[in-house]
């Protein structure tokens, strides 16, 4: 599957929440996202616009696989997903077979997290309320597509955003926006699950 998604910085979430609330959107629960990112063996994932990571919600621990980013008006990417089994062990266990195989820790990157999903223009759309820390308070919205459609769902994800009025456009993943800061400890640079 395809992500077709746009971040925008937003530090006041009141008016797009209510306007996707007025649209009927479901409010998912609050959740903190904990993304472990790491960078392969063979090749360095910040050149090839890659990323890898074990993302933990609660006891879920899911490892993804992005590609590089298309060209094109959204932040598009092949996106691969695998779950590696629930709680805190099965994370470890994660971690301690990427180390035998060779992938690097890159950087933790920790979110609250609150989801709305909608329907628009045909299609199911996710609008994530971020918060990470000092990075920033940003809106995502996401469909996930196959390769036939994605023209029309990157023109609705473009849509849905004018319509809400956002326009401060954010390019860089919360990777990369950690990562420009200066060393502190909000960095979370190491292993720990």
């Amino acid at each position: 599957m395809l992500e077709v998604e746009n971040k925008y910085r937003l530090s006041d979430w009141a008016a797009v929440r209510e306007a996707l609330l007025e649209w009927g959107a479901h409010p998912q629960p609050p959740r903190k996202d904990t993304d472990h990112y790491f960078n392969a063996p063979d090749r360095d994932f910040s050149q090839s616009d890659e990323a890898f990571r074990l993302r933990r919600v609660g006891t879920k621990n899911v490892l993804t696989y992005k590609g590089p980013k298309r060209s094109g008006a959204s932040k598009s990417r092949l996106e691969l997903e695998l779950c590696v089994g629930e709680g805190p062990d099965a994370a470890i266990t994660a971690v301690k077979m990427l180390h035998c195989l060779g992938y690097k820790p890159v950087a933790v990157v920790s979110k609250s997290r609150e989801v709305l999903k909608f329907y628009r223009a045909g299609f199911a759309f996710e609008a994530c309320f971020d918060d990470v820390g000092s990075v920033g308070r940003f809106v995502e919205l996401e469909i996930q597509t196959p390769e036939e459609t994605f023209d029309q769902a990157e023109a609705a994800l473009l849509s849905v955003a004018a319509e809400l009025g956002l326009h401060d456009l954010e390019r860089k993943s919360y990777l990369e926006l950690l990562l420009l800061q200066p060393k502190s400890g909000t960095r979370h640079i190491g292993v720990g699950v």
